[in-house]
């Protein structure tokens, strides 16, 4: 018998005492603060993938899920849905060097460039690929934009730069307002880069880092110590990439000068449509690495509320369960990293949002709450229900992910991630302004946030989707304003944002996160009572995926 099996049939005396807590309407913040208190506290050891500390949190999500009244949302009739999990990490390494000129120059992992690998293999072995510099990467027929020009990787390490090619595009240039402007699309995102390099045969990719395009400095590039994670594939499906990672700023200018190059003359070349991949005449990579892989066993955990009239058709749900775990002491002598707010604060506005739900008719459409693992470790566990749906996705008919909001109190606007992106916006808008409340565009939109949290998995299958992210932006606080806001905000990712001090506190005021779930209460309440299907607005690169399957839902 599993570990798993024993917490979910001790799940009983729980769902009891859940079952006595009081039904509210609308978001109550002392049950936010209570359901926080418990999932970011040390019985849960920091909700790792994988760890005991997993295994008492499915528990726990089981148990509360049961005690609203839910019924089981994953396959089969179960409570979970599996997620095999690939972790490898790198050891010390053999080899790691650029050569040029005849001399190899030694690297240091983690200074000169960082490195991790999705290959389930017990070695990294790169000897001697040469590199190619292939600008920003993208093959975006759509907008007219093809980096590659036909250029082959096979057995090379192909060199990206971060962002878009209108990123730092000034007029006159061709990529001006070719990828949005400042705003990121997903052909920015180092995910993508990597997914392109590997379409394309390389045996590595590097990305040059910035801090700018980036959106985060080096120390956050460096921070997963050469681990990675990633889903369970079958061998055709496994990453050509042997290495993949970033070369740090100095490092890569070096690189590009030993190989006659002008990194920041390269840089203006990449904007414009009619560049060539240039290779690094006489340059090579080489690494070897011993690796430490194993597969890890995680799950996601659905929950479901039948809809009355057209069950088949499904208003979901999102949050991630996970965290990072246990780590070194911080100066208080916090070993776990619990993320409080991210995301056990969106787990405790799911079961306000199910609450609520269950407290009135039953829905239309049918209702399911999705508990993912591992998003931070790649938003994998949306990853792995986007491809093996338990619902079907063109019935889906949008997924309302709440993953971080602010803790500062209430707020006179609300924060859009992905302004332009679909129609869900405008029922923020409506819904915000029945609370009295405007909608702010997110502050700093090239850094991609819209790409960056679970409901992306789904998007990429072409369902409407709305995330609430409260450290997209300053809110305009009802005390202190904007500065405040950006004074929370600035607080949070400066100092707590994946560390163990990311925990609840008396500092903490949850009305405000109160007033963002009962929008996405209120958004999901008229979708599930309605024949509405959102759309995706022209310009969106999910729009086409989704008017593929118009007549699945005209049927």
């Amino acid at each position: 018998m599993t570990i798993r099996t024993l917490v979910l049939g001790a799940t009983t005396a729980l769902t009891a005492a859940f079952a006595a807590l009081p039904v509210h309407a609308q978001t109550d913040p002392a049950q936010l603060a209570q359901s926080v208190t418990t999932l970011a506290s040390d019985l849960f050891e920091g909700r790792a993938p994988g760890t005991p500390g997993e295994e008492r949190t499915i528990g726990y999500l089981v148990a509360r899920f049961q005690a609203l009244g839910l019924e089981p949302g994953g396959p089969n009739g179960q409570w979970v849905q599996d997620v095999p999990l690939l972790h490898t990490k790198l050891g010390a390494a053999v080899t790691l060097n650029v050569a040029q000129g005849g001399a190899a120059t030694p690297w240091t992992l983690g200074k000169q460039v960082y490195l991790s690998t999705l290959q389930p293999k017990d070695q990294v072995a790169v000897a001697n690929a040469p590199l190619v510099f292939v600008g920003h990467g993208v093959s975006a027929p759509e907008r007219g934009w093809d980096d590659f020009k036909g250029a082959d990787l096979k057995g090379k390490v192909a060199v990206f730069l971060i962002n878009d090619p209108d990123f730092e595009a000034v007029k006159g240039e061709d990529a001006v307002g070719k990828f949005g402007g400042r705003t990121m699309t997903y052909y920015g995102r180092w995910t993508y880069k990597f997914e392109e390099a590997a379409r394309r045969g390389a045996i590595g990719a590097l990305i040059v880092h910035d801090t700018p395009g980036a959106g985060y400095g080096w120390n956050v590039v460096v921070s997963p110590g050469g681990e990675n994670y990633d889903l369970v594939r079958a061998a055709d499906k496994v990453t050509s990439l042997a290495v993949q990672g970033w070369i740090e700023g100095e490092a890569a200018k070096a690189l590009f000068s030993g190989a006659g190059l002008d990194l920041a003359a390269l840089r203006k070349q990449a904007r414009s449509k009619g560049f060539k991949p240039v290779e690094l005449k006489g340059a090579t990579f080489s690494a070897a690495f011993p690796v430490t892989q194993e597969v890890v066993r995680s799950a996601n955990v659905l929950a479901r509320i039948p809809g009355a009239k057209r069950p088949d058709e499904t208003v979901m749900y999102g949050a991630h369960w996970d965290a990072y775990g246990k780590g070194a002491p911080d100066a208080q002598g916090r070993i776990y990293r619990a993320g409080a707010n991210d995301d056990a604060l969106g787990i405790a506005g799911m079961f306000e949002i199910a609450r609520a739900f269950k407290a009135g008719p039953a829905p239309d459409r049918s209702i399911v709450f999705a508990a993912w693992t591992a998003e931070e470790r790649g938003l994998l566990g949306s990853e792995h229900y986007a491809q093996n749906p338990v619902w079907p996705i063109d019935k889906t008919v949008a997924n309302l992910t709440l993953d971080i909001l602010q803790t500062a109190g209430k707020a006179k606007d609300v924060i859009l991630v992905g302004k332009g992106q679909d129609t869900l916006e405008d029922d923020l808008a409506k819904a915000a302004a029945a609370q009295g409340r405007v909608v702010t565009q997110e502050s700093l939109p090239e850094r991609g946030l819209f790409y960056r949290a679970d409901h992306f998995s789904m998007a990429k299958r072409g369902v409407p989707v709305l995330l609430l992210m409260g450290i997209a932006g300053a809110s305009d606080l009802v005390e202190g304003g904007r500065a405040a806001g950006q004074a929370w905000v600035d607080a949070y990712t400066g100092q707590c944002y994946h560390q163990a001090c990311d925990a609840i506190g008396p500092d903490w005021k949850l009305d405000g996160a109160a007033q963002d779930i009962d929008l996405m209460l209120s958004i999901g309440r008229d979708l599930a009572t309605s024949n509405r299907w959102p759309e995706w607005k022209a310009g969106s690169e999910f729009k086409a995926i989704r008017d593929a399957s118009a007549a699945t839902r005209r049927d």
